[in-house]
């Protein structure tokens, strides 16, 4: 051993130490602190902290320094206890004061984070013994685990002091690599850049292959790199629990209870357990939504309910009733609720959801007219022609068409009812809740809601199926709701299938992007990237409660009905549907294809049965009353024909509850559920809890062929019940067989099946999937920080985004006073979008324009004012930074002398010049060795061109592009994913680069020469300014863009500024600044340190809120027109009024104050500010005499006055 590693041997080390504490136990108001014992730690008593989020977790705010033994002494046994462990305990404070040690009834039950149906409650132990052993017992720590200089996290569990303790070591991350700013927009590191933010999602293709042998990848709809790369998180992921100190909000359109009113006028209420909301757990359940009472919708009068609702008088007896269910009501008008409900959601809404539009209907006004003579001679009794009539869309045309109906009284009447939910709901919520908003009816409250409680993590469920892109673009409405769900932080569906609709329709209709990224407990989560914010997406099928149905199952009534049925239909098999009356129900598709069996097999006419229970769904209005008339007459027809196969019978909802259903569902032998397009359909699910005892030996004695399901493959649940016969409802073939098969099944199979179905319905319960959502709702990442959530947009468009801390409007008046006392300036000015209106905007206008068919847009005459005021103070260098071609800026703006220009992103530089021409000088940023790529790169684009609708080619001086913008979203995408790889594979030997921005910017792949951005500019300009300026160092800088082209410049200029302050803040002594957020790219830039003053100021703002590289915004260019006026009146502010610095410039004047300096010459240069005690009369030279005396004894009466004010006011008056 050399003689240095035995000094490093006995050399005494320390580890950091962060300490975690699971607490399951704790109630409000209990604290927790580390206690050390003697001889270890700097304090013995170390307070532990949680949040909202973190619960049941606590944790020390900073790591505890702990010393560590010598290597050589380690394991000898010789070393005092104290030296070779950390030993220490949990005390809990109540109220301040210390209350107990740790003990072992603090340990939860194992089963705390299941809900459950009854509320959980603990005891705590308080006896001597258990008191005396938790004052014995300690956690103890080998401190021969721990290495020097290391970092570590210890989790413990309350009262478990046995075990060796879980030590995570924390790997410190290495230090950021620098790049060069050319490399900013390069094709090579904005791959790696992109394969780093997808290794962890990918896997094994997180290692990229050879550039030769790269296999070309092409996705649907690829995961953009997200606006925040998070640096990586080495702290062990926590799992995520719900806990009774969890508190949720849950939001529907109605409360799941049942009113009841005496006649006495007393109100009670019950559950309504057949709604899926309405089961109990163990968390702080607040219930928000509409009292389902006589007249809630509005249908009030002779044909409608004798009631409005419930009266004025008596809400508050009913808000009474509800609050042992903790539901809290939103009083709505009747009629303005049913103008929303049965007006927008069913009439709307409802059709656009179930994929169904009506545009080549008839008329149902014309149907309704009609009389029942002339209905009868246009029914054809053939089933073909049935089928034709039913294969149409034949839900009523409606106010989605711009037919009859108001679209804006239907529309502001869902708004006003979301808005009236938004404000029970903020009035019930609790800083760390979950809101967790339910159905269709509420798809803008997440928008309302993030107005008022921005820091509430919200999801939405939806319970009905979701639309293609194609169907859900014909609402006029489609932005705002898509907008108001993407307002939550979590979408939910009860099948992907429902929700790669919805990725898609935010994919074509908004621009957006998807894919995995990592949540809270380190896996990954479906998510849709939008305004910096990632709103995660899931798909979990709810299912029942086994429990509840098997208590209906067991009560004798329910016996009695289903043996009252078997017995009335006895040697039959019973097949039994329960549908709504409404052509989305695909009532009559069903009915053919019972037909067709019959008449294939006529051998079982007489030995079954349908019994058909109609529900009446008088919201539907026409289709409910055509679908009401047209299945009794296929009813008598199938009966004239097979008499007693067909049982009708429609009823009203509360007919049918859950009891009287259940009982039917029993007596049943076999379901048949064949909608056209269904969302939640949980009667399938009952049906299998209804027969799980056919498994048994004893039901399997029974005789009966019961417990198949026929479900239909547009109805949700055919995706879990696994062992149900699915079927196409559209094609009477496949019903007709299914009927065949359930008759026809071997045992085997249909033990088979049964037990296939019966092993969802046990396993995913309604409380199981409640439990997975609010997981998933609780994990997701939301920072609580105000500051970093910015919302931004008027009305429904009003958004949520994601900035980084700090981030926010740009300080005109920090501007200008850093402006007023600099003496060299640089200011960096966008062209489209900054200084004037963005022609990019409208993708028309920009085709126009590249085809030269109609003239970009000039700046006003007031901003090439400005421009001119701005560049006439000698202090200041002013560059135009644009991505035009060099004809386009100098048309513009040639006739504004000193100020510089930089046309194709830099590539083209123009420097200041005093002369006023049109003929300017000009420069490039990169050397042009070479420009065969050109005609190369043309002829490929122009081969995806022929082949990709509404794509073009811009070519300009410097680079060539393909546009894509106006092509379909994903053909485009696709397209621009092989020519990026077809360019890179054809153009790697030329100096080019090679971008692709995606549809959030445009949408093009463009090849320009290697190494041109702005932020390169930004760097040359920075190194050339003494000879531009004849200045050495900058002091003041301010930098405006507004687009992804602008970031580079953006970029590099805030971590010049960063790098000046840094410096600035360590010569004082002062904490150091914040990393730099994870947005941006970090560059070297420290080649320009020569060139930069030690008080150098940068100010950088993007145009437009949005996330950027910006540490600031401005809203429009109209502000940017403010900004640098008020620039330009620092320079030249009229002086108004005089202070004593002013009496300098009159000395020298004829018939002036009368009054000399004690210094000889004057200048601009000289100390800013002097008193009055420096100022005396002219000595009299016998032949003038002074005009004012008393001028000489103004210091006599006064003293010296000191201007104070003078950096703040007059400052600006004096420059070199």
């Amino acid at each position: 051993m050399t003689a240095s590693q035995q000094a490093d041997a006995f050399d005494v080390g320390v580890a950091s130490v962060n300490f975690r504490v699971r607490c399951e136990t704790l109630g409000h108001g209990d604290e927790v602190f580390l206690v050390s014992d003697e001889g270890q730690g700097a304090r013995k008593s170390i307070p532990l902290y949680t949040t909202a989020a973190a619960f049941p977790w606590y944790h020390t705010l900073a790591p505890i320094t702990l010393s560590l033994p010598p290597r050589a002494l380690e394991d000898k046994k010789t070393l005092p206890e104290s030296q070779r462990y950390f030993s220490y305990r949990y005390a809990i404070h109540r109220a301040g004061v210390f209350h107990r040690w740790e003990n072992p009834s603090d340990l939860a039950d194992e089963n705390d984070d299941d809900v459950t149906m009854e509320d959980n409650s603990q005891t705590m132990a308080t006896t001597t013994a258990t008191t005396t052993t938790a004052e014995a017992a300690r956690h103890k720590v080998p401190l021969r685990l721990l290495a020097s200089r290391e970092t570590y996290t210890i989790n413990d569990v309350l009262g478990v002091t046995s075990g060796p303790p879980d030590i995570d070591h924390i790997r410190v991350p290495t230090r950021p690599t620098y790049t060069s700013a050319a490399s900013m927009h390069s094709r090579d590191s904005s791959q790696s850049q992109l394969a780093g933010s997808h290794s962890s999602m990918r896997g094994t293709e997180a290692v990229s292959p050879k550039p030769g042998n790269r296999k070309k990848a092409v996705g649907f709809a690829p995961a953009p790199p997200p606006y925040h790369h998070h640096a990586p998180n080495n702290t062990p992921k926590a799992t995520v629990h719900l806990n009774s100190t969890d508190g949720l909000v849950v939001v529907s359109a109605f409360l799941p209870v049942i009113l009841h009113r005496s006649n006495e006028g007393v109100w009670t209420a019950d559950w309504d357990y057949e709604v899926l909301l309405s089961m109990q757990t163990h968390l702080r359940v607040t219930r928000v939504g509409v009292v389902k009472w006589r007249g809630w919708h509005g249908n009030v009068g002779s044909d409608g309910s004798p009631e409005a609702g419930v009266p004025v008088a008596e809400r508050s007896l009913v808000e009474e009733c509800l609050q042992p269910f903790n539901c809290v009501p939103v009083w709505v008008e009747p009629k303005l609720f049913g103008e929303m409900y049965n007006g927008f959601c069913k009439g709307v809404l409802w059709p656009v959801l179930h994929n169904v539009t009506s545009v080549y209907s008839s008329r149902p006004d014309t149907a309704a007219e009609a009389t029942e003579d002339e209905m009868d001679l246009r029914q054809d009794n053939s089933e073909s022609a049935q089928f034709s009539e039913y294969s149409m869309d034949d839900v009523g045309q409606g106010p989605i068409h711009g037919g009859r109906g108001s679209e804006a009284e239907l529309w502001a009447a869902y708004n006003s009812v979301n808005r009236q939910f938004a404000d029970v709901v903020v009035q019930c919520f609790n800083e760390g809740d979950l809101v967790w908003v339910h159905g269709f009816h509420l798809l803008i409250l997440p928008s309302y809601l993030t107005r008022r409680i921005p820091m509430a993590k919200v999801g939405i469920f939806l319970h009905t199926p979701f639309p293609s892109s194609e169907i859900f673009r014909t609402l006029w409405c489609r932005e705002d709701l898509l907008r108001g769900m993407l307002n939550a932080d979590q979408v939910g569906f009860h099948l992907f299938e429902y929700a790669r609709h919805f990725l898609t329709c935010c994919r074509r209709l908004l621009g957006l992007n998807y894919g995995m990224v990592p949540d809270a407990s380190g896996g990954h989560t479906l998510a849709i990237d939008t305004n910096g914010r990632h709103v995660a997406v899931t798909s979990i099928h709810a299912g029942v409660e086994p429990p509840v149905l098997n208590q209906i199952l067991a009560h004798p009534i329910t016996g009695e009905k289903a043996q009252s049925i078997r017995n009335r239909f006895q040697g039959k098999t019973i097949f039994c549907a329960i549908d709504r009356l409404e052509s989305l129900k695909g009532i009559p598709l069903k009915l053919l294809g019972l037909e067709r069996f019959l008449r294939r097999c006529p051998e079982w006419a007489g030995k079954i049965v349908l019994i058909q229970v109609g529900i009446s769904a008088h919201e539907r209005q026409q289709d409910y009353a055509r679908t009401r008339k047209e299945i009794p007459a296929m009813v008598k027809k199938i009966n004239e024909a097979f008499p007693g196969t067909v049982q009708f019978q429609e009823c009203s909802e509360s007919e049918m509850r859950l009891q009287q259903r259940m009982a039917l569902l029993r007596a049943a032998d076999v379901v048949l559920v064949t909608p056209i397009r269904d969302g939640l359909n949980l009667i399938p699910l009952e049906f299998t809890i209804a027969h799980q005892d056919a498994l048994t030996d004893a039901g399997k004695r029974d005789g009966r062929r019961r417990g198949l399901c026929i479900l239909s493959e547009f109805s949700s649940c055919t995706r879990v019940m696994r062992g149900a016969l699915h079927v196409n409802p559209w094609k009477i073939s496949e019903i007709a067989n299914a009927f065949h098969h359930a008759l026809n099944m071997s045992e085997d199979e249909r033990m088979r099946r049964v037990s296939c179905a019966s092993e969802f319905v046990t396993r995913v319960t309604t409380q199981r999937w409640a439990l997975a959502v609010m997981l998933d709702l609780k994990g997701v990442h939301k920072n609580v920080n105000p500051v970093q959530l910015s919302g931004a947009g008027l009305g429904l468009g009003y958004r949520l985004l994601n900035m980084d801390t700090g981030w926010g409007s740009l300080d005109f008046s920090a501007v200008a006073r850093a402006y007023k006392n600099a003496r060299s300036r640089l200011i960096l000015l966008d062209y489209g979008g900054t200084i004037v209106s963005n022609d990019n905007l409208d993708n028309l206008t920009r085709f126009k324009m590249v085809k030269e068919r109609t003239l970009p847009s000039l700046p006003t005459d007031k901003m090439i004012n400005t421009l001119k005021n701005l560049c006439e103070d000698k202090r200041n260098a002013v560059f135009v930074v644009s991505g035009k071609e060099r004809h386009s800026l100098t048309n513009s703006l040639s006739g504004v002398q000193n100020l510089g220009l930089a046309a194709e992103h830099g590539m083209f530089i123009s420097w200041p010049s005093a002369k006023k021409s049109d003929k300017r000088r000009w420069e490039t940023l990169v050397p042009e060795t070479d420009r065969t790529w050109r005609s190369l790169a043309v002829t490929i684009m122009e081969v995806y061109t022929s082949r990709t609708h509404g794509s073009y080619i811009e070519e300009t001086e410097m680079k060539v592009l393909w546009q894509y913008r106006d092509a379909d979203l994903e053909f485009g995408y696709l397209q621009a994913r092989e020519l990026e790889d077809h360019l890179s594979k054809y153009l790697r030997s030329y100096p080019v680069d090679i971008l692709h921005g995606g549809m959030e910017e445009g949408g093009y792949v463009e090849v320009r020469p290697k190494g041109v951005n702005k932020g390169v500019l930004a760097m040359r300009i920075i190194k050339h300014f003494p000879v531009i300026a004849q200045k050495d160092r900058i002091d003041f800088c301010l930098v405006l863009g507004d687009d992804h082209c602008d970031e580079p410049m953006l970029s590099v200029m805030r971590q010049v500024g960063r790098r000046i302050a840094g410096v600035r803040r360590a010569k004082a002594g002062d904490e150091p600044l914040p990393d730099m957020p994870a947005t941006i790219p970090l560059v070297d830039v420290s080649s320009v340190d020569g060139y930069v003053s030690p008080e150098l100021e940068v100010f950088t703002a993007t145009v437009g809120k949005k996330p950027s590289a910006a540490a600031s915004y401005l809203h429009d260019v109209n502000e940017c027109q403010e900004l640098l006026d008020s620039l330009v009146k620092v320079s030249t502010r009229d002086q108004k009024f005089y202070s004593a610095v002013d009496l300098r410039s009159h000395m020298a004047e004829p018939g002036g104050f009368g009054v000399t300096m004690d210094i000889a010459t004057v200048s601009t240069g000289m100390q800013k500010s002097m008193s009055f005690g420096q100022m005396s009369i002219p000595e009299d030279d016998g032949d003038k005499e002074p005009k004012q005396g008393s001028t000489g004894f103004l210091n006599d009466y006064l003293g010296t006055i000191e201007d104070e004010n003078a950096g703040d006011e007059d400052e600006f008056l004096f420059f070199d």
